[in-house]
């Protein structure tokens, strides 16, 4: 762990690409000064780790890049999801604070104590989900510049068994789940994403997808796609190595980066 990692990075596609991968829970370093505000173990973090971290999708999304036939543009997220969670409500609208997991979060996966009760969230607001948020809007906004619209595909991935903190576990948990939005996910994009990857469900166990707020319900040439991909299906769990099944499931997301690019 480091002091001062590069908090995210925007990497670039074609100029005329619509598309942005975003992808804001595939890393798992944290800062030695958030460190120190977490009060589990080594162990036990680097266990906390292993469960919340969506393991290798940077990697599916850089292989999907790639090969695409117009190269997206890709927004990865450097730090956990445990320093701040970039895709959160930083305030009261965020309904995973009854788990304890808004934008900065005080309990795990499995409803223990991450952070001290009453810990003040404001710095690392302040420090790492505003910056964030800020970078992410200036990437939408230059692809609609550039394109005169800006698809999002938010790339992430869950696992094949039901964690406690989860609001809707009971729900199935199809090999991928794509998440929509009524304003922002047109049905061309959804019969795009359906094509692509073949079995998938909408909106379960997961539901929703990102959008910054200064265009949230406001501009609908900003689209977008929440893709969540069952872990089982291209990693061994919790945390382990990836298999076979990236590169397909890559490819599957190349599809539908050139699908929505035309």
């Amino acid at each position: 762990m480091t002091d001062a990692p590069p908090p995210f990075e925007l990497l670039p596609g074609a100029t005329d690409s619509p598309v942005i991968l975003h992808v804001p829970h595939s890393a798992r370093e944290i800062p030695h000064a958030v460190r120190a505000g977490i009060v589990l173990g080594d162990q036990e973090l680097a266990r906390e780790l292993d469960h919340i971290t969506d393991g290798h999708t940077d990697r599916i999304a850089e292989l999907a890049a790639g090969s695409a036939g117009v190269t997206p543009w890709r927004f990865v997220n450097r730090l956990s999801r445990l320093v701040v969670d970039p895709e959160r409500f930083p305030d009261g609208r965020e309904v995973m604070l009854a788990a304890g997991m808004g934008a900065v979060y005080t309990r795990t996966t499995h409803g223990g104590v991450l952070r001290s009760e009453g810990v003040d969230a404001a710095p690392l607001l302040e420090r790492y989900f505003e910056p964030y948020a800020r970078a992410m809007a200036r990437a939408v906004a230059d692809r609609l510049a550039a394109a005169g619209r800006a698809v999002i595909i938010d790339v992430h991935s869950y696992p094949s068994r039901r964690l406690p903190y989860e609001l809707h576990g009971e729900a199935p948990r199809p090999a991928v789940c794509l998440g929509t939005d009524s304003f922002h996910t047109p049905p061309a994009l959804l019969d795009a994403a359906r094509e692509a990857f073949g079995e998938t469900e909408l909106d379960t166990p997961f539901s929703g997808t990102y959008v910054p707020l200064e265009f949230y319900g406001e501009r609908p040439e900003v689209s977008a796609l929440m893709v969540e991909i069952r872990r089982d299906t291209y990693m061994t769990e919790p945390g382990g190595p990836a298999g076979p099944g990236l590169e397909r499931l890559a490819g599957a997301l190349a599809g539908l980066v050139d699908a929505v690019s035309r």
